[in-house]
């Protein structure tokens, strides 16, 4: 079995209309990328994405794509999010993120066991934020997505008390949060003074700037406070984290640094609750699996992005993983996903 961690679109679906807990309503998702050569050649990123593929935007043709690639199920991500947009609404924010989540759900009505949404949950409005929770979980929802950087949209950041409603909600369903890495847009002038043509210098430093997350969720005392939480950072990558989880635990053992949110070690809360993505990376899979935590990796395509496995996901996975004990594979390519999605 494989599960896979990509991305879908939502651009396809235009003036869509949604009957919403207070009446009909309509809502429009513009249209903006026209077509994929546009966005990979004059973006961030490669040329190698299959944006122009129907299963970017059908779920019918995803999961024919999915049977080409090998892979039984994916757990996939909007590609444009819902957050900001909702924020900066100044009425009809619920309304507008039940219709987004309406219609994620429609793209995933192709069969969803094998297409797992990670439903958008912006988080401006606490008390909404809970009912859509609630709302999605009753729905039958497996995964949940806050944005990695609540300082984006002007708001604390997760470690303040605004927030535990919310995550008191989140333990209840029992579903995983998802965080997936970016560079925070406060760093925006990294991207204006970058002099390649698809973004090179600042792609790599998006990964990276996920340590940031991690240590609002870890040191601020959110995972201490929320045992019930489980969050996975979707594609940070596997190599520098080993890193960091040395280097924050040094700060304690060697340095004198007081963390007093957390009654632990940072890493103790990272192996407890924290699961990380990554596509390819075979040096961390041979060398730094066990300091990571062979159950905390999980191993995904990112389809359709420029960085995609597809449609030779085997046949990387086979090469990335070459020599890997048959039990640990089957843990960083389905085990711990089935569990963590209940899949």
């Amino acid at each position: 079995m494989m599960f896979a961690v990509p991305k879908l679109s939502v651009l396809p679906f235009i003036a869509r209309r949604v009957t919403a807990p207070t009446g009909p309503k309509y809502f429009n998702i513009d249209k903006s990328v026209e077509p994929a050569r546009h966005y990979t050649d004059g973006a961030v990123g490669g040329k190698n994405a299959v944006f122009t593929r129907p299963g970017y935007g059908d779920g019918a043709a995803r999961l024919a794509d999915m049977d080409t690639d090998g892979v039984d199920a994916e757990v996939v991500y909007s590609e444009v999010s819902a957050f900001r947009y909702i924020g900066d609404l100044k009425e009809g924010a619920a309304e507008a993120t039940y219709a987004f989540n309406e219609v994620l759900r429609d793209y995933a009505s192709a069969d969803p066991k094998r297409l797992v949404i990670s439903y958008q949950i912006p988080i401006h409005d606490i008390e909404a934020a809970v009912a859509e929770v609630r709302r999605v979980a009753v729905l039958g929802a497996k995964s949940l997505q806050l944005p990695v950087f609540p300082n984006e949209f002007g708001l604390p950041e997760y470690p303040d008390d605004r927030y535990a409603p919310l995550f008191r909600a989140i333990e209840d369903t029992g579903l995983p949060v998802c965080c997936h890495t970016g560079l925070n847009t406060n760093l925006d002038d990294l991207v204006r003074r970058d002099p390649t043509p698809q973004k090179g210098v600042m792609v790599p430093l998006a990964a990276l700037s996920a340590s940031e997350a991690l240590g609002m969720w870890i040191m601020g005392g959110v995972l201490e406070r929320h045992p019930g939480l489980r969050v996975v950072f979707v594609e940070p990558g596997l190599g520098w984290v080993a890193w960091w989880l040395s280097a924050v635990d040094n700060m304690v053992k060697r340095q004198g640094y007081d963390f007093p949110a957390i009654n632990g070690l940072p890493s103790e809360y990272f192996h407890r609750q924290v699961s990380l993505t990554f596509i390819e990376e075979a040096d961390a899979v041979h060398l730094l699996r066990h300091r990571l935590g062979v159950e905390n990796i999980l191993w995904s395509t990112d389809y359709p992005h420029p960085v995609t496995s597809w449609p030779r996901s085997r046949e990387i996975v086979e090469e990335q993983m070459a020599g890997v004990p048959a039990h640990e594979r089957e843990l960083m390519v389905a085990g711990k996903a089935a569990r963590v999605w209940n899949l």
